[in-house]
């Protein structure tokens, strides 16, 4: 099996910074890709930005792009998500996500196999 662990929610004030780590650990060999989603109170599961584990490939959000950004130590099996100007629109639970399966979309829920238990941040304005 796999267990994803997400680590460093909290709180932060608007245009603050903050950074998410997420350590995927057992049977990992089968990862193709890793993202976090997250989810607002009342919303959907929502797609924030993924990284490729065997090619060079990244994709982020419009909604966060150019304050989000998402990186990875391979060989730790970590991956992470800085975020930076945040708002108070950002504020969610923040779910880290690992997909095995060779077909399916790189931001949509349905397709990644492994979720973490999720990470709270907080915006206030």
């Amino acid at each position: 099996q796999v267990q994803v662990i997400e680590s460093g929610g909290g709180l932060v004030q608007t245009g603050g910074s903050l950074k998410l780590s997420c350590v995927a650990s057992g049977r990992t060999y089968n990862t193709r890709r890793l993202a976090w989603f997250r989810q607002s109170l009342g919303k959907e599961r929502e797609f924030v930005a993924a990284i490729s584990w065997t090619v060079d490939n990244i994709y982020i959000a419009n909604s966060v792009k150019g304050r989000f950004t998402i990186s990875a130590d391979k060989a730790k099996n970590t991956v992470y998500l800085d975020m930076s100007s945040l708002r108070p629109e950002d504020t969610a639970v923040y779910y880290c996500a690992l997909q095995t399966r060779r077909i399916g979309r790189y931001d949509s829920v349905e397709t990644f196999d492994f979720w973490g238990q999720g990470a709270q941040v907080t915006v206030s304005s």
